[in-house]
């Protein structure tokens, strides 16, 4: 909250997998849409709030896109066909296994010899 160039935070602990903390409406009706926004994309429901709906996601969205717990790559993608003339919402499809991916490098353990490090090894 902002008045006369200060700032107020407010922290509060929540958990849980349905977390849910009172809402502030009732003393400061401009908290809207920032409770809205939170609700959105962290799933954290402000009770007593009047209009606890989604404002960023669609409203058949599934799930809370800034949780640790929601996947990289979401669950379905959403785009525009221009033969249907409509939004088609479709599985997403990974051209390489991000979860399975195997970090370690080919190149890992390899000695690299380059020309007068042979003499380099015999010295020491």
């Amino acid at each position: 909250m902002r008045n006369d160039n200060r700032w107020l935070r407010v922290k509060a602990r929540v958990g849980g997998d349905t977390p849910e903390i009172d809402s502030v409406y009732s003393v400061w009706r401009g908290c809207d849409w920032y409770e809205r926004e939170v609700f959105d994309l962290y799933g954290i429901v402000f009770r007593g709030h009047p209009n606890m709906k989604r404002i960023m996601m669609p409203d058949d969205w599934v799930g809370h896109p800034l949780r640790k717990d929601f996947p990289l790559t979401g669950f379905v993608e959403v785009r525009y066909d221009d033969e249907r003339k409509r939004v088609v919402y479709e599985p997403v499809r990974l051209a390489q296994e991000f979860r399975n991916f195997d970090f370690l490098s080919p190149w890992e353990g390899t000695e690299y010899v380059l020309p007068g490090d042979e003499k380099a090894k015999g010295a020491s």
